[in-house]
C-alpha cells in the first residue's frame, strides 16, 4: 500500500511539474476518444438501421395469373432452399386490398371502396414477402427469384441496400483513418510527457537505484502518470458524449414525431444501451493507451 501511495503521489507530482505536456496529452487523448465515441455511435446507429431494414424491407414476389397453389408452394420451397431466408410471408389478394384501404384510403375507406362492390381491384396481387438474414443479399436473391417459373414480377428496395452498404463502408474507412492519426499523435505526446518527467527525475532515480530501489519502484510513478493521462483523457469526452448524444436524441425524436412512418426505420439507438459500451471501450482505450505508452517509454529512457 505504501508503494502504491508513493507511486500515485509521484505520478501526480510529475503531472503538475510537466503540466503543459500533460494538458496537451490529455487534450489529444480526449479528442481521440471523443472521435472514437462519435464514430462508434454513428456505426452503431447505422447497424441498427441496417438491422431494422433487414426485418422490415423485403422482396415482394408476384405470381403469374395462371399460377395455382401448387406452383406457389414450389416457388416458396425454391426460395427457402436458396438459403439466407429469415421469413416468407404470404399475402392473399384479399389481404392486399384490405391493407391498401387501411394504408391509403384512411377514414374514407369504406365509402371509397364501395364503388368496387365485391370486385377486388387487386385480384392478381397475391404475393410472397421475403425477408433475408442479410440485406446485402437482396440483389442476388431477387435475380434468382426472377428466374423461377411462375414468377411474374419481383420488387425490392435496391436503392436502400446500396445506400446502406456505401454509408457503412465510408464510415468505417473515415473513422479508421481519423482515429488512427489521433492515436499516433496521442502516443507521441504521452511518450514525450513521460520522457520529460524521466529527465527531470534522472538524478533522483539514480540515487534510488544506489540505495536499492527496484525497477518497479522507480518506474511505477511514470506508469501511474500515463494511466492518469489516459483515464482523464477518457472521462472528459465520455461526459461530453453523454450530454451531446442525449440532446441529439431528444431533438431527433422530436423531429421524427412528424414522420411516424419513418420513425421505426431511422430511430437512434437508446442512450442507456449504447453509453455503457462507450464507457467500457473509452476507459479501456484511454487507460490501455496510457499504460502501454508509458510502460515502454520508461523502459527505453530510464536506464539508470
Amino acid at each position: 500500500m505504501r508503494t502504491f501511495l508513493y507511486s500515485l503521489r509521484q505520478g501526480l507530482a510529475n503531472l503538475r511539474r510537466n503540466w503543459l505536456f500533460s494538458v496537451a496529452s490529455i487534450a489529444t487523448v480526449s479528442a481521440c476518444i471523443f472521435l472514437f465515441c462519435l464514430f462508434y455511435s454513428i456505426i452503431a446507429n447505422v447497424r441498427g438501421i441496417v438491422y431494422t431494414a433487414e426485418t422490415t424491407v423485403g422482396i415482394t414476389v408476384f405470381f403469374d395469373k395462371d399460377a395455382d397453389d401448387v406452383r406457389k408452394a414450389e416457388i416458396r420451397d425454391a426460395i427457402i432452399s436458396k438459403g439466407g431466408v429469415k421469413e416468407v410471408v404470404y399475402t392473399s389478394a384479399d389481404q392486399a386490398w384490405e391493407e391498401f384501404k387501411t394504408d391509403y384510403l384512411g377514414d374514407d375507406a369504406e365509402e371509397l371502396s364501395a364503388a368496387f362492390a365485391d370486385d377486388n381491384p387487386l385480384a392478381d396481387s397475391d404475393s410472397y414477402e421475403i425477408f433475408l438474414e442479410d440485406i446485402e443479399d437482396q440483389e442476388s436473391m431477387a435475380s434468382y427469384i426472377s428466374g423461377l417459373p411462375g414468377v411474374r414480377e419481383v420488387n425490392y428496395a435496391n436503392t436502400v441496400v446500396s445506400v446502406l452498404k456505401s454509408l457503412n463502408r465510408v464510415i468505417y474507412i473515415l473513422s479508421a483513418v481519423i482515429i488512427g492519426v489521433l492515436v499516433a499523435v496521442s502516443v507521441f505526446l504521452i511518450s514525450n510527457t513521460i520522457s520529460v518527467a524521466a529527465a527531470f527525475r534522472k538524478r533522483e532515480n539514480e540515487i534510488m537505484r544506489l540505495i536499492g530501489a527496484t525497477d518497479f519502484m522507480i518506474r511505477a510513478p511514470f506508469v501511474v502518470e500515463g494511466l492518469v493521462i489516459g483515464l482523464v483523457g477518457a472521462i472528459i469526452p465520455l461526459c461530453a458524449v453523454f450530454f451531446i448524444y442525449r440532446r441529439v436524441m431528444d431533438y431527433f425524436m422530436a423531429w421524427l414525431s412528424g414522420f411516424s412512418s419513418d420513425a421505426g426505420l431511422i430511430g437512434l439507438v437508446p442512450l442507456e444501451r449504447i453509453f455503457p459500451e462507450l464507457c467500457a471501450y473509452g476507459l479501456i482505450f484511454g487507460a490501455g493507451m496510457g499504460f502501454i505508452v508509458s510502460f515502454f517509454t520508461i523502459r527505453k529512457h530510464l536506464k539508470v
